[in-house]
């Protein structure tokens, strides 16, 4: 029986005797490999992009978006605030609004909210501070509004014109001064959409203003992840009672005239559409592997054709059937495993491309480097 180190001896040699035959046949395993590391690797960002993006909208965050006008009053913020585990609540009322600077005019969302909402929502300001309770007539523009919608840049305690139209068709103009300026944010994940879109005024003057005397949805966090969804369940309880919800409706939210969302909730939710990209981009991958193996498979097959004499011969010289095949399957995982280095290295080059002009974080598992050998020796071994 011929031992392990000779086995890979003789295959090496082999390897080394036929470049072109042995290149041709890890060429295969090369582009498989690359393509399951590559697309494993990117499941993974698009699932650390998915979490980072859903962490941005708020920390611990519980969002009460009511389903009809007139929901939402200040019996409702009081009994969401007294809530046990809640740390604290933004009510929000969103209009659009006609906002001039110097002579140019642009319709934008303007979103009256407390002076907890930065806080809550987890926004950056990049310049000045977030609007307070005291405040009148001051305003937070989103990165986009600031540096983006007009022709000139708008800064700090710049004065911007903003008309209101209301329900009954008039309107009410006033005039705001900037305070502060938010970090750019990014677009997936936001509930209504990206605060780099917004203006952020004092929900009192924005109540003010348009007359509103509800609110349209709360925005509040609690105190730690770990007890989001008890918080979230204890606010929907209150809130079902205060409504006249029964008890056998409180599993139907179509029953309740509101919703609500939690950080916990939205996760699972993103990482199941993270899952089922991975599980298809790995499908894709696999599917190159299988047509690599087939190839190998094909070359292997031509070699033993080609090296008949050769196998006639190590008969001859006392070599059992065991060993000749042997030689082969070791020489198959041979190049192989020299195929799943080059694909692994590959694979990773190619993921950290793509993620990076995609703008994705790089996420490269340690399993990958073992899913790349595994793979490249296993498929190896079954085409050999």
């Amino acid at each position: 029986m011929i031992n392990p180190v000779q086995s890979v001896q003789i295959a090496i040699g082999s390897i080394t005797s036929a470049k072109m035959r042995s290149a041709l046949t890890a060429l295969g395993i090369i582009i498989g490999v690359a393509a399951v590391v590559a697309n494993v690797a990117l499941g993974a960002s698009f699932n650390q992009y998915f979490t980072d993006e859903i962490g941005s909208i708020g920390t611990n965050f519980i969002i009460i978006e009511g389903r009809e006008d007139n929901l939402f009053f200040e019996n409702e913020l009081k009994l969401v605030e007294n809530t046990p585990g809640i740390d604290s609540v933004s009510p929000i009322i969103g209009s659009s609004a006609e906002v001039k600077y110097m002579s140019e005019s642009k319709i934008l969302t303007v979103a009256g909210v407390s002076a907890d909402y930065d806080e809550v929502r987890n926004m950056e300001i990049a310049d000045g501070c977030f609007v307070t309770d005291k405040d009148r007539y001051t305003a937070v523009l989103g990165h986009n509004v600031a540096n983006d919608k007009f022709d000139r840049k708008i800064g700090l305690q710049n004065s911007i014109d903003l008309t209101f139209r209301l329900d009954d068709g008039t309107t009410v103009a006033r005039k705001f001064k900037v305070k502060g300026i938010t970090e750019k944010t990014s677009f997936f994940g936001d509930p209504s959409a990206t605060s780099d879109d917004y203006i952020f005024i004092p929900i009192d003057t924005m109540m003010e203003i348009t007359g509103e005397k509800d609110y349209g949805a709360f925005f509040a966090s609690a105190v730690s992840l770990e007890t989001v969804e008890e918080t979230a369940d204890e606010v929907d309880e209150r809130l079902a009672r205060n409504f006249g919800v029964s008890k056998r409706d409180m599993d139907d939210n179509d029953a309740k005239p509101y919703k609500i969302m939690t950080q916990t909730e939205i996760l699972e939710r993103t990482g199941e559409w993270g899952d089922a990209i991975k599980m298809l981009l790995t499908a894709v991958a696999l599917i190159s592997l299988v047509v690599g193996s087939i190839g190998i498979a094909n070359i292997m097959l031509v070699t033993v054709t080609e090296r008949t004499n050769e196998i006639g011969l190590m008969k001859s010289l006392g070599f059992t059937s065991m060993d000749i095949l042997s030689l082969f399957v070791v020489e198959s995982a041979v190049v192989g495993l020299f195929g799943g280095i080059l694909g692994s290295l590959l694979g990773f080059v190619g993921a950290y491309g793509a993620t990076s002009i995609m703008g994705l974080p790089n996420v490269f598992p340690v399993s990958l480097v073992v899913i790349g050998f595994s793979v490249s020796v296993g498929v190896g071994l079954i085409a050999g």
